[in-house]
């Protein structure tokens, strides 16, 4: 059970290596910086050292005992990420697929609108734009 930061690149199958022993099920997810407006060159995160990794640390905790886990990862980038690397990984493993994937859903829905990342948009021409929050992440939390 773990919650990481890195600012190097990642295999994702890698870190899979002996993740899960005992469980029945094992779910994974890996996001990849992707570019929807052809002008961007990489994605910047930012955070506060200390309090990210408590914070993904805590809800991982709270992950594993909600859902039964038998282990978790999060494993999250920052600084500069060029466009179809790796930014993050999920990885949850459960006695049963419907909590693993249940659990796996929980930890992307809180990645997504509540970890403490900050995102910038570098794009190709070296001009940089805040990423702002999107509704939809916000409406996918409050099913939880």
């Amino acid at each position: 059970m773990a919650a990481r930061l890195t600012d190097l690149p990642f295999d994702p199958a890698h870190q899979l290596a002996g993740f899960g022993a005992g469980a029945g099920a094992v779910v994974t997810f890996t996001g990849l910086v992707r570019d929807d407006t052809g002008r961007m060159a990489a994605l910047e995160i930012e955070h506060y050292p200390g309090m990210t990794e408590r914070a993904m640390t805590d809800h991982g905790m709270t992950a594993a005992a909600r859902f039964r886990l038998v282990d978790w990862m999060i494993l999250h980038r920052h600084g500069r990420i060029e466009v179809g690397q790796p930014i993050m990984m999920v990885a949850t493993a459960a006695r049963h697929r419907r909590a693993a994937f249940d659990a796996a859903d929980y930890l992307m829905d809180w990645l997504k609108s509540r970890a403490p990342f900050w995102k910038r948009e570098i794009g190709r021409d070296g001009q940089a734009a805040w990423v702002a929050a999107k509704p939809e992440d916000e409406d996918a939390l409050s099913r939880w």
